[in-house]
């Protein structure tokens, strides 16, 4: 079966293919932290606390590209690093990222705040305008300060 983007897939099951799309740790976690961490540097992921290895980390990013989710440009302030954003097609994750972290955090212990997770909960339509408004302004601050944003040295 062709996909939209040329290539071949075993199966026209939707959840098949966007797990094969962005369906591993990593490229989520990728996501997570460009939509809501406000990381935009290879650094940053690095950084993050999650204990990515560089070549793991490359390896997605650059998968993550060729699939249309993430894309990367020079930084105008120094041409040897890139900015990594969300395209349109990865910021449209932003309903199913919110749904996991709902899901995460009511069903197994984790270290979100309840009172937030609650709020989120009652409020998906908004939580998602603001992470979209943010995309658009390309605004890097943290929509989730509880998670962590990138250190600034």
């Amino acid at each position: 079966m062709a996909a939209k983007n040329g290539a071949r897939h075993r199966s026209g099951c939707p959840v098949n293919i966007s797990l094969k799309v962005f369906g591993d740790r990593w490229s989520l976690l990728i996501v997570r932290d460009l939509m809501v961490r406000g990381f935009t540097t290879f650094q940053d992921f690095v950084n993050s606390g999650e204990g990515i290895a560089t070549n793991i980390l490359a390896d997605r990013l650059k998968k993550l590209q060729k699939s249309g989710i993430v894309f990367g440009e020079r930084d105008k302030k120094d041409g040897r690093r890139i900015i990594y954003r969300l395209t349109e097609k990865g910021i449209d994750l932003a309903p199913v990222m919110l749904e996991l972290l709902i899901w995460g955090a009511q069903h197994e212990k984790t270290g979100a705040p309840p009172a937030a997770v609650a709020e989120m909960a009652k409020n998906r339509r908004a939580v998602v305008e603001e992470t979209r408004r943010r995309w658009k302004k390309r605004d890097a601050a943290p929509l989730l300060p509880w998670l962590g944003g990138p250190r600034r040295d």
